[in-house]
């Protein structure tokens, strides 16, 4: 039996991420992944168009939309179709996510393999089926679940929901009533490929197969005006290289079936029908649209049949976490100190995919943009267990926002990052201080909070980050069509009163007394004032270090005492002198 600090079950998006963090932040690690390929729904699923965080690369997200950008030869080349602005092939995305895992040296990964079985005694014990049918056991202190449906977490005991929430049950108020156990549809995506006018790439017709199923999916002999038009239906996901992203939901290939506590024979039954269901839309696009040159792409899948690896489950299980984030806290993150344990940002809107299955109606109010906290990954009752993929603790109507590419990708890297820190400390993840962990998300290219106006490339990036995590300083949220927005303003100014009353809600002992008129901007004058005294009273920076380090530490604009100083001047002064973000020490479990 072979002991690694952390072990990764599953092949989901999330799983690889929290693997290759994991690894990089010094933890041996074992990913046990299903299939020949890393990468989940990005990838193995081929949902090869990203949704949201065009604006936010947070981590190894920007790590992986870099890698394309090198790839295909920079940004423009890589919005083809008109649902994202990063579009990409499937193998193109496997064979950048292997590369990554491949240069990492305390990172194991079996492939074609799947765990039969896991013990908790002092360790993790996970029996393991390889792809040649050997088996082997791992053990393992931090067991990680990035499995699409949350199978791990469920195995080891953990709770969960699954479906939509009472309204009572979360204090949403578009929520329905009462709770049921309705998914969203999954998808079995396919690849089109342009193989040339002329060329004939129909294929045989799939057995059940009625046209009037996908009547509407385009304008076609259809009087629906919110139909779209065929050729949009079809750029909607053009990838690079002439190649189209089969995924649908309009008289599509979305299915419906919850398989979340089927066994695995009873889903692969499932996912032959959603498989088929994909085939006869191929074929009604071919037959009845009359693109008989767009064929199934033959240099995408390693699979017979050229479908996709696995099926897009947009839901599954959801645990019973040590946070349970809700829409709430998306609408107004500054009303519960959730916001402060920012782990991942994203700006996606909330979108649930109903269009097979009858479900509760439900008004979906716009969003701004948001972020994750760190409690949301780390189960209740369960200890040395994290969550990695979409089955974290959030309500059914949140994972609408959450479960989209880039955000978990995130999730993955912070829940890698978590679980080797963890090891390091010989703590429990709820145990660790939640700064520690952010400040390492941050050194790792993370970000806590979802601004949009103080990009990773600036100089002061890290100290917005963590000044915005204190509350001390706060940005506006924007509901913005499918990319939502929040703003910190750096370049704008602050009154001394909201200085002042931001301190002292932060920490009693920074309450300051002043004789400024309070509705005044603040000035570089006023602002050193002020901090100066909190600081004289801990022993931190004077106003003498202040002003020696202002144009060369600090790397800001002239030390102009009578000027307006600005809400990234502040941040920045604020994060050197009394270090606010550090002040703080809490944990999850606490």
């Amino acid at each position: 039996m072979t002991h690694y600090d952390v072990v990764v079950l599953g092949e989901g998006t999330g799983a690889v991420a929290a693997a290759i963090q994991s690894a990089r932040s010094g933890a041996t690690t074992l990913l046990v992944n299903s299939l020949p390929w890393l990468g989940g729904m990005l990838t193995s699923a081929g949902v090869s168009a990203i949704d949201g965080n065009h604006n936010l690369p947070a981590g190894l997200w920007g790590e992986f939309r870099d890698s394309l950008r090198a790839h295909y030869g920079g940004a423009e080349a890589l919005a083809t179709g008109w649902v994202s602005n990063t579009q990409f092939e499937p193998s193109v995305g496997a064979a950048i996510l292997e590369r990554i895992a491949s240069n990492i040296s305390n990172l194991t990964i079996h492939y074609n393999s799947t765990w039969r079985s896991i013990e908790a005694d002092n360790n993790w014990k996970i029996l393991i089926a390889k792809e040649d049918q050997s088996t082997i056991t791992a053990a393992a202190t931090i067991l990680i679940d990035g499995t699409d449906l949350g199978d791990v977490a469920a195995q080891v005991g953990c709770d969960y929901e699954i479906g939509m929430d009472a309204r009572t049950e979360t204090g949403e108020s578009i929520a329905p009533e009462t709770a049921n156990d309705l998914l969203q549809d999954m998808t079995y995506a396919a690849i089109l490929k342009d193989y040339g006018e002329g060329i004939d790439k129909i294929i045989p017709q799939p057995a059940g197969y009625d046209a009037s199923a996908f009547h509407c999916s385009c304008q076609t002999n259809c009087d629906d005006p919110k139909a779209h038009p065929c050729e949009t239906m079809l750029t909607y996901g053009k990838l690079p290289n002439k190649k189209y992203m089969l995924n649908w939901p309009i008289h599509g290939n979305d299915y419906y079936k919850n398989v979340v506590a089927m066994s695995l024979e009873e889903r692969a039954s499932v996912y032959e029908a959603a498989k088929l269901k994909t085939l006869q839309y191929v074929y009604y696009i071919q037959n009845e649209l009359g693109y008989k040159h767009l064929g199934l792409a033959d240099d995408e899948f390693p699979t017979a049949d050229r479908l996709a690896l696995m099926p897009y489950h947009r839901e599954g299980r959801r645990l019973k976490g040590q946070q349970l984030m809700k829409l709430q806290h998306i609408l107004n993150p500054y009303e519960s100190e959730l916001f402060k344990m920012g782990i991942a940002v994203g700006d996606y809107p909330v979108d649930h995919h109903h269009y097979e299955k009858e479900v509760p109606e439900i008004d979906f109010p716009p969003v701004p943009s948001f972020n994750v906290p760190m409690g949301c990954l780390i189960p209740k009752e369960v200890d040395h267990l994290l969550v990695a993929d979409k089955a974290i603790s959030v309500t059914n109507i949140v994972n609408g926002s959450t479960r989209l590419q880039p955000v978990i990708l995130q999730i993955g890297q912070a829940a890698g990052l978590i679980a080797a820190m963890a090891v390091q400390q010989g703590k429990s993840p709820k145990d660790l201080n939640v700064r520690l962990v952010q400040q390492a998300l941050l050194d790792h290219g993370g970000y806590l909070m979802p601004f949009i106006d103080v990009k990773p490339e600036q100089p002061h990036f890290q100290a917005v980050q963590r000044i915005g995590a204190t509350g001390i300083l706060k940005g506006k949220g924007v509901p913005y069509k499918w990319a939502n927005q929040t703003w910190f303003y750096p370049d704008t100014t602050v009154t001394v009163v909201e200085l002042v009353e931001a301190l002292q809600a932060f920490e009693d002992e920074w309450s300051y007394q002043n004789d400024f008129d309070d509705e005044a901007v603040l000035t570089v004058q006023t602002a050193t004032d002020i901090i100066n005294s909190i600081a004289e009273k801990s022993g931190k920076s004077t106003i003498e270090e202040i002003q020696a380090n202002w144009e060369t530490e600090f790397q800001l604009e002239n030390f102009d005492l009578q000027r307006p100083i600005t809400k990234l001047e502040l941040a920045v002064l604020l994060d050197k002198t009394l270090n606010p973000f550090m002040q703080e020490s809490f944990s999850v479990g606490k």
